[in-house]
């Protein structure tokens, strides 16, 4: 546990928190400043603050956890779709550095765009741009 970490204190129970999923490794809770109605964070129990530092396992239960939530939370608050993701980092946007997945329901006509609206202007690549970058990242695996 992190002393300074928000997610940390509602996990400790320090902080209330809207719960809406509880086990050994994994907490899912309510945004306490949502963008729709339902609006989900699911998190490690543990403290940790990016994915690279989630283990197999670890990261395993997350999904698992997110995974079986997506369908509830658009049941529960009548969604017409959600969008799922994480910030990673800093630069990604990520204001507590605590793992944390959010599910956002979606509604026909919210205004909201797709997921490739958050990272401002697409960059042009050409081809040898992309193939360059694509045997980059195989060589990191």
């Amino acid at each position: 546990m992190s002393a300074d970490c928000i997610f940390c204190g509602i996990v400790d129970g320090e902080i209330p928190s809207r719960t809406v999923y509880e086990d050994d490794t994994v907490l899912a809770f309510l945004d306490a400043n949502p963008l729709a109605p339902g609006h989900t964070l699911v998190i490690p129990t543990d403290h940790r603050e990016t994915f690279q530092d989630l283990d197999d396992d670890l990261a395993a239960d997350v999904f698992d956890v997110l995974h079986g939530l997506v369908g509830t939370v658009e049941a529960a608050v009548d969604a017409d779709a959600t969008t799922v993701g994480f910030n990673n980092g800093d630069a990604a946007g990520q204001e507590v550095p605590h793992v944390h997945g959010h599910i956002i329901p979606r509604f026909e006509g919210d205004g909201g765009g797709p997921i490739h609206g958050v990272a401002g202007r697409r960059p042009t690549l050409s081809d040898e741009e992309l193939d360059d970058v694509a045997a980059d990242i195989r060589a990191e695996r």
